[in-house]
């Protein structure tokens, strides 16, 4: 059996999770509501305060598929209850974010400041040199997450860029001269 599949997804207090033909799982929480179509191979019951996944067998397809499914519910469980959040960094000499609005401005060491605008359902905060996302989907906060760290990804020599808060950057030696 997989060992996440196996798990029951416990409802906290003030969510309210239905599940609709075609395995379309509905969440609504205090903070807001989240929709998504899962496979309809895998059975989803709710009972007693909590969903239970089941598989209808042992294929390795259908393995894949329960322990994904269990997940996919939890993170919407978590999210319209606590809300997801990521943390980046910005380092380097000149480098800053800013916000302006909607907007996230990032000044990086090109020769134009690099607006982006934060999509719906999520929300972007500046504090010195950290940038923290956060939103109800984990799908949505990561994508946005990645996507503002790929403007000026981290470098091994100086450690200059934006990283996440959690991120180690393996650092390189640079140059020696001759002697």
């Amino acid at each position: 059996m997989s060992r996440i599949g196996r798990q029951p997804v416990v409802i906290p207090a003030g969510v309210e999770v239905k599940v609709a033909e075609g395995n379309v799982v509905t969440v609504k929480g205090p903070k807001g509501t989240l929709e998504r179509a899962l496979p309809t191979e895998m059975e989803i019951k709710v009972e007693e305060g909590q969903i239970v996944v089941t598989r209808p067998n042992d294929l390795k397809r259908m393995k894949s598929l329960h322990g994904l499914t269990r997940s996919l519910i939890q993170n919407m469980v978590t999210g319209v209850s606590a809300g997801f959040t990521k943390e980046l960094e910005v380092n380097g000499v000149g480098y800053k974010a800013a916000k302006q609005g909607k907007k996230l401005v990032l000044n990086l060491g090109y020769s134009h400041p690099v607006e982006m605008e934060d999509p719906e359902g999520l929300e972007s905060k500046v504090e010195g040199n950290k940038i923290t996302v956060s939103g109800i989907s984990k799908e949505k906060v990561g994508q946005f997450a990645a996507e503002i760290r790929d403007k000026r990804r981290p470098e091994p020599y100086k450690g200059k860029g934006i990283k996440y808060a959690d991120e180690v950057i393996r650092r390189k030696v640079g140059k020696t001269g001759k002697k």
